[in-house]
């Protein structure tokens, strides 16, 4: 069976500049590199990874490209390009689409003080030129502010491939886990929309005693509503960090998937990230 996680990041302070990642986030502030991974990853029988953007700018998808050059279990990189700008976005995706690791992009929609900011015409007409040329969209779409958007964006560029990061941050409290059962129903209507099964355990209550069963009824549902094939697995290593560490997340994760055929565990923790993100690959086991 391949594996892959579909969302890890790295960075480092000293060559690239993250401003949200400040001291009060702990032991994610600082540098997380290749060398400290590699281990983990082979540790969980993990074959090849995805690289996403932590910040907005052409450094941090440089640096990733290079670190996805140097490591041969990297088998994409979700990069950055201004969106907002159509035209600067069509000239770098020019200059992108000559790297083999360049899937598609990502923006951090959610430090945008417009949380209405992804509707823009603008960006909308930057989505557009990303659809033309085969590549993916990373939707930040953390609930409430963002993840309704995410039917308006598939109406409005309909050959656009999205995937809404971390189920959205599911809400703890009933009333809005309720509203993002049915803003994450709708997002599901698309067929071009995906999700991914990542960043569950830092939602979880308890961030030391958190299990499989606090992230399990989030899963079930996106099963129930998205089905294997457009769900994939991803860890948020190292923002996973924050509620415990990499087997724990793969564990507990695969303790959540123990009831489905292996075809269809497959296809979460490997087989849709290979067909989303155009990887082409074959399992290494």
């Amino acid at each position: 069976m391949l594996t892959v996680d579909a969302h890890q990041h790295f960075w480092n302070l000293d060559e690239v500049a993250y401003p949200w990642l400040v001291p009060a986030y702990g032991p994610i502030y600082r540098n997380f590199g290749a060398d400290e991974l590699a281990p983990q990853l082979e540790a969980a029988g993990i074959d090849k990874t995805v690289i996403v953007q932590a910040m907005n700018s052409y450094a941090d998808t440089n640096f990733m490209l290079a670190i996805a050059q140097e490591r041969e279990w990297v088998a994409g990189v979700v990069g950055w390009a201004p969106i907002h700008d159509p035209e600067e976005t069509g000239i770098k995706l020019e200059d992108y689409a000559r790297n083999p690791y360049f899937k598609g992009m990502r923006h951090l929609i959610h430090e945008e003080s417009n949380p209405d900011w992804v509707l823009q015409k603008q960006v909308i007409e930057g989505l557009q030129i990303l659809a033309d040329r085969g590549f993916t969209f990373d939707v930040v779409a953390v609930f409430p502010n963002h993840l309704k958007h995410v039917p308006a964006l598939a109406e409005q560029a309909p050959n656009l491939k999205m995937v809404i990061d971390h189920l959205a941050k599911p809400p703890t409290d009933s009333v809005d886990r309720a509203i993002w059962r049915q803003q994450l129903s709708a997002a599901a209507e698309s067929p071009n929309v995906f999700a991914k099964i990542s960043g569950l355990n830092t939602v979880t209550p308890d961030f030391e005693a958190w299990t499989y069963n606090d992230i399990k009824p989030l899963i079930d549902f996106a099963i129930e509503t998205f089905g294997v094939d457009r769900l994939m697995f991803g860890s948020d290593w190292p923002v996973a960090a924050l509620a415990g560490d990499y087997a724990k997340v793969w564990a507990e994760t695969n303790k959540c998937l123990a009831d489905l055929s292996a075809d269809e565990r497959a296809a979460i923790l490997g087989g849709t990230a290979n067909e989303f993100y155009k990887l082409n690959l074959r399992s290494a086991r």
